[in-house]
């Protein structure tokens, strides 16, 4: 149903939101309720309905409907019809369609929609479309933000299926190649189930080979019919391997497209629509804790599971971030047959040799160095000594990178890894702990035995999860490994020495200048720095999980020249450090292949911190949405002669301003002089509408307060002694510290979540150091994450709300 516009409109001399130009900064100024027409700089023409691209010069309209904050271009095209270009939505839609010269701009909006990375509406037909990929990156098994889906090992096919007595389907691969002779009783199946449709439909999925009990097999036994050209060969490989389509997602219904509907209504109408048998099927989908699914994919020998933002637009022909593939990881127990020697600074050991018993004899299946923290480094190495002895208890001689030693075959260590090698070797394998609870004759090479390993390691995934728990944790992410990290820098900093530190889950990091001090009155070293953000990981990451990073590095401290960088200028980062390219249109640096950190690991915090980033400085969007701001703030920053006293008063009026709107505020100190007041936005806000909605609060208090606060950008225009009450960092690409950030100012400051107790209280930033901070986190606990949980902001009441007020 079509939601009917009210227009609060306002003036603007800037260029639209897609030309993402940092230096065009909006200067609205709110009117009545009629259409208010406004020159535009002259911008890129944009793809409509009608086929053709509008002129360049246009007239700007903000909107709000039930869900939207919305920024419209009014225009002529080649036909002489206005058309209305809605973009920059905090519905995610953007909207075109051809309306009369003389028809009220208060009518019902139209239905069209188009996505924010590609603004030409979906090709009429699925040969000339390109399905959305996924990459493969890390993501959590619990997020209520994210879908879990299994990775099928088949066809990737666009299905096309046409509705009513003489319904047809065509399908298609993922480059394009027609592929509707090659399945003809999918094909039958598919116009079965479309003379049940109202309207024809496009759907992504994948066509699958069925085993023996129906269920989803390997790419392995579709190979055979992929190069068959004769009807009779088909239809014969079609009677004897049983296939399947299985449909994950709707980008079509009728003439709407769906594609920038966020996934969970595209995934409500294709279940709406959907008709399964048992050659039509719909994907397994389940919501924010992907566990049970995971375990599944270990026991049925998966290839995977698909995580999907579940505010994702469909984003045609494009690899996104908003999708991952999560590889299972399988753990199974080893017998440790001895070690090698260790490398540069790594002490005791290099990494435990590992091996599996076939009909009595161990048999090398490979070895590990990762998932270590030093106290178990030295536990080990005790009951290594104990055991060592002069021949190898392998069955057949084995290279070694660096020189062996032998061990007692009595040891038995829990190890995940990835997959088995075609020469039944272990791939990525990570050290766990070790097992008290089974014997080393106990452990077989079943796993080793199937087809490419892995699917015939029966057993080892549900069995290994449930057997990890009494392992020693060492690849836990909790309090005594972040402690062992702790130590080992503390280790290498005492030593003068530089080296590689072991994380939790096996990365490794490397440190070097440990102790080069960064803050020259407190005495505080780069080591105390990398210790510092150790500590408070567990609330830091949460809030730059996602999200790319601007750093500012400062090699030679704080007293030191600096410099920014945006991306990161290492072909290949080191392991376990998260970079992310953004397409050019989506990036302010406007450079194709900018690779950006991406925060929300520690491997890629600690990285950072090592090459002198002090502060971690993320975007307001994450980049499974990059246009899409989940917060925005107004930054409360001391001019000449205010006191932080007076930065407190500020704060305590927004938070009066937000209040009186229904709107959340969550404080934090800037870890300098100033002060932060964040507010949670509805998803799909675009920075347009968040920065609109800070400008109306930050000139409302310096209307009201104009003696201490103040919304003047220049510094020498503003009145001595005042508040600016900055609402211009809210722009794509700009950043503010996070919570929890250390920042570069002269006092160690730590950019420090505080209650509006506190602030009305009052507090002394001063008190917020890299020393004294991670106590308070300690005792408090997370007062950051109010940010993720509280009720966003409702943007329509507050517009309307300011309308009213300004008549």
């Amino acid at each position: 149903m079509r939601s009917s516009f009210r227009l609060l409109h306002f003036a603007s001399c800037i260029s639209p939101p897609v030309a993402r130009r940092r230096h065009q900064v909006p200067r609205p100024r709110l009117v009545g309720a009629n259409v208010f027409r406004a020159r535009t700089r002259a911008m890129p023409p944009i793809a409509t309905q009608s086929g053709y691209p509008t002129r360049r010069r246009r007239f700007l309209v903000f909107a709000c409907d039930s869900a939207a904050v919305t920024y419209c271009w009014l225009t002529r095209n080649r036909t002489g019809l206005r058309t209305s270009v809605t973009i920059g939505s905090s519905s995610d839609s953007c909207r075109a369609t051809r309306i009369s010269a003389d028809e009220d701009l208060n009518s019902s909006a139209p239905d069209g929609q188009s996505n924010h990375y590609n603004r030409r509406m979906p090709p009429d037909d699925a040969a000339s479309m390109r399905p959305m990929l996924a990459t493969l990156a890390d993501a959590p098994l619990r997020d209520p933000r994210l879908v879990y889906e299994p990775k099928y090992d088949g066809i990737r096919a666009l299905v096309e299926v046409t509705a009513g007595a003489r319904a047809t389907a065509r399908l298609w691969s993922r480059n394009g190649n027609d592929k509707t002779a090659q399945f003809p009783s999918i094909v039958r199946a598919l116009s079965a189930f479309g003379r049940t449709l109202d309207a024809p439909v496009l759907l992504d999925g994948e066509i699958v080979a069925l085993d023996e009990r129906g269920r989803p097999a390997g790419f392995q036994r579709l190979q055979g019919r992929i190069h068959l050209t004769s009807a009779l060969d088909v239809e014969r490989v079609d009677r004897e391997q049983p296939v399947a389509f299985i449909a994950f997602d709707l980008l079509r219904r009728g003439r709407r497209d769906l594609c920038a509907r966020p996934l969970t209504e595209r995934r409500r109408e294709l279940e709406d629509v959907m008709r399964v048998d048992g050659m039509i099927r719909l994907s397994e989908q389940i919501a924010g804790d992907a566990h049970a699914l995971y375990d599944r994919a270990l026991t049925e020998g998966w290839e995977g599971l698909i995580a999907k933002d579940v505010t994702s637009t469909y984003q045609a022909g494009r690899r996104s971030p908003a999708w991952r593939k999560i590889k299972v990881v399988q753990q199974q127990e080893f017998v440790v047959g001895g070690w090698t020697e260790p490398r540069e600074t790594r002490s005791h050991f290099g990494a435990l040799l590992l091996g599996v018993y076939e009909d009595g004899r161990l048999t090398y299946v490979g070895h590990t160095g990762t998932g270590f923290d030093q106290k178990e480094l030295e536990r080990v190495w005790t009951l290594l000594r104990a055991r060592e002895v002069d021949r190898s208890p392998f069955s057949a001689p084995i290279k070694t990178n660096e020189p062996a030693h032998w061990a007692r075959p009595d040891l038995v260590a829990q190890v995940k890894f990835t997959e088995w090698t075609a020469d039944r070797k272990l791939r990525h394998p990570v050290y766990l702990g070790l097992r008290d609870d089974k014997r080393a004759e106990e452990v077989t090479g079943e796993g080793a035995k199937g087809a490419n390993g892995p699917k015939g390691a029966k057993g080892a995934g549900a069995k290994g999860a449930k057997g990890a728990k009494g392992a020693e944790g060492a690849g836990a992410d909790g309090a005594s490994a972040l402690r062992g990290v702790v130590e080992q820098l503390r280790g290498l900093e005492d030593a003068r020495r530089d080296g590689a530190i072991e994380l939790p889950g096996g990365d490794r990091v490397g440190v070097t200048n440990l102790a080069k001090v960064f803050w020259p009155a407190q005495k505080i070293t780069k080591g105390d720095l990398l210790r510092y953000y150790v500590e408070v990981s567990p609330y830091l990451l949460p809030a730059v999980a996602d999200r790319p990073l601007v750093m500012k590095r400062f090699p030679n401290g704080v007293d030191g020249k600096a410099f920014y960088q945006q991306r990161s200028r290492e072909e290949r980062p080191p392991s376990g450090v998260r970079v992310e390219t953004l397409p050019p249109a989506l990036d302010p640096i406007g450079e194709p292949d900018a690779k950006r950190f991406v925060g929300g690991s520690l491997t890629t915090l600690l990285y950072m911190t090592q090459i002198a980033a002090i502060s971690q400085d993320p975007w307001f969007s994450r980049v499974q949405s990059p246009l899409d701001a989940d917060y925005v703030a107004l930054d409360l920053d001391p001019g000449d002669g205010a006191t932080f006293a007076k930065v407190l008063d500020v704060a305590r009026w927004v938070r009066d301003e937000l209040a009186s709107l229904g709107v959340p505020g969550v404080p934090k100190t800037s870890g300098s002089s100033g002060l932060h007041v964040y507010i949670p936005l509805p998803p799909h806000t675009s920075y347009e509408s968040g920065m609109l909605f800070c400008q109306i609060v930050a000139t409302l208090v310096a209307t009201r307060h104009p003696k201490v606060a103040t919304v003047e950008r220049m510094v020498a225009r503003r009145p001595r002694g005042t508040v600016y009450v900055d609402y211009l960092q809210n722009i794509l690409g700009k950043t503010l510290a996070t919570a929890y950030s250390a920042r570069a100012s002269e006092f160690a400051g730590v950019s420090t979540p505080l209650t509006w107790k506190e602030v009305d209280r009052g507090i002394d930033p001063r008190d917020f150091t890299v020393r004294t901070a991670p106590a308070r986190f300690q005792e408090l606990g997370d007062l950051w994450a109010r940010l993720r949980t509280d009720k966003p902001a409702d943007l329509e009441a507050v517009l309307r709300k300011y309308a009213r007020d300004s008549r």
